[in-house]
């Protein structure tokens, strides 16, 4: 039986910023992707992880990860990211961006092509496959591919998602040093929200992270 989707105050504020955007109030721009919990908070989540060894099965595919689902009327889940994380956005009756600009936290790359602007899963579907999401059911893979209550989609430069791939923190981090606190607490909170495990080395940087970037 999966597990159920564990619930923090962050997760809560956050629903409300996407409900109230949606509804007609934007979500002020530092509020999204919604804020991870705090250093302190970080640390007893990451203690909280099972440490274990990624799973080496090979039947992994993105579609087995259902993504860019419906939200609200004729707005998916790229779209609504594209909404909430852009600057000065204005979107046509079909939701797609006509006007906007996008800054990439991962390497301060500023676009105004909604096309060239990658949403990013924190944690990469290849990632949670290995760590725990092989044995979800297709929806519960939908909803963590779709997550918009945790820091888990974020707005980045295709260049910057595409260096990143499947990596994990102790492979990868944005070239942009000053993320690398959020950046840390937010991969930790999804593990924690989603249940997913971490291997050793992951465990070891996302706490040598907590201790240098924070």
């Amino acid at each position: 039986m999966p597990h159920p989707v564990r619930w923090s105050a962050s997760a809560g504020t956050a629903v409300l910023a996407v409900l109230a955007f949606l509804f007609g109030t934007a979500a002020p721009a530092h509020a999204a992707p919604p804020p991870p919990p705090s250093v302190a908070e970080a640390r007893d989540q990451l203690a909280a992880l099972t440490v274990e060894a990624e799973s080496s099965s090979s039947s992994y595919d993105r579609d087995l990860f259902p993504h860019w689902s419906a939200v609200e009327g004729t707005c998916n889940t790229r779209e609504t990211v594209l909404r909430r994380d852009g600057s000065g956005v204005e979107v046509g009756s079909d939701c797609y961006p006509d006007a906007g600009s996008w800054t990439s936290p991962y390497d301060g790359v500023t676009t105004s092509v909604p096309s060239q602007v990658s949403i990013d899963h924190m944690v990469a579907l290849a990632e949670a496959w290995a760590s725990g999401a092989d044995t979800w059911s297709t929806a519960r893979r939908e909803d963590f591919a779709n997550d918009l209550s945790s820091p888990q989609l974020w707005a980045v430069s295709a260049t910057s998602n595409s260096s990143k791939g499947d990596r994990d923190p102790a492979e990868w981090l944005p070239p942009r040093s000053q993320v690398h606190c959020d950046y840390a607490r937010s991969w930790i909170n999804v593990k924690y929200v989603w249940d997913l495990s971490v291997d050793s080395a992951e465990r070891a940087a996302l706490g040598d992270l907590l201790d240098s970037a924070c």
